[in-house]
């Protein structure tokens, strides 16, 4: 293949700004947040070279001065992002400590619902993200376990949350994508399983809808996930 082969390289590890020339005009958190701005406010998706230097209102060819690639951009907007994590004097209690960072992944990836989408190992690694990853295993420093066990309870949970946010994200853009209301599929839907569990054919499940309680309890049933996500890990039980 003609030209120069592709290698791989850390974005953190190079200078803020290649080549020659003036000092520059932007800083990496400029953008990183003209980049979130725009995903925010379009999705992923709307995140290109031309349109986040179209926000910053320079060429599209100089913001690759920059940012060399469009993955580099990746990485600069979840690094921007990982900074609203709130990171406290750990309690103590190291389940609550992680109870808390959950419920701040979840509210922050509401907040940038495109998150979801990032979220990588490859991505884990700067700055902010790193800065998160030790407050993490500082809140975990009563658990009685190595090292490579506490990561696997941070890789764990933060897996844990963003396949719960996603499917929070899914459904209500289904819904918003509907020509009805949320509450007007759900009756459709809920007299049709009743006619199929009425048969006779799904005893179990009919017997399971007997014991329902009403709709389910998003922010219950996210806690109870969390909740058996620590025990596994927790060396009293």
């Amino acid at each position: 293949m003609a030209g120069k082969t592709a290698e791989p390289g850390v974005i953190w590890a190079r200078p803020e700004r290649t080549g020659r020339g003036p000092k520059p005009a932007f800083t990496r958190a400029d953008i990183a947040a003209a980049a979130v701005r725009v995903a925010d406010a379009q999705g992923l998706d709307a995140v290109s070279m031309r349109h986040v230097a179209g926000e910053l209102g320079c060429g599209t060819m100089s913001l690759y001065n920059y940012v060399p690639r469009k993955e580099d951009l990746y990485e600069l907007m979840v690094d921007a992002v990982s900074a609203e994590h709130e990171l406290w004097e750990p309690s103590g209690d190291w389940r609550a400590d992680m109870r808390r960072v959950a419920g701040q992944t979840r509210a922050l990836m509401h907040r940038h619902p495109w998150m979801p989408r990032l979220m990588s190992p490859i991505y884990g690694f700067s700055p902010n993200a790193l800065r998160y990853l030790e407050h993490c295993l500082a809140c975990l420093d009563p658990l009685e376990a190595a090292y490579g066990m506490k990561m696997q309870l941070v890789g764990m949970l933060n897996g844990c949350v963003t396949s719960y946010v996603a499917t929070e994200l899914a459904a209500a853009e289904r819904t918003r994508s509907l020509p009805w209301s949320a509450e007007e599929e759900n009756a459709v839907r809920i007299a049709y399983l009743g006619s199929q569990v009425a048969t006779g054919a799904y005893p179990r499940l009919a017997a399971s809808f007997a014991e329902d309680q009403g709709p389910i309890d998003l922010d219950g049933a996210f806690e109870m996930m969390l909740g058996r996500l620590l025990d596994a890990f927790d060396p009293r039980n």
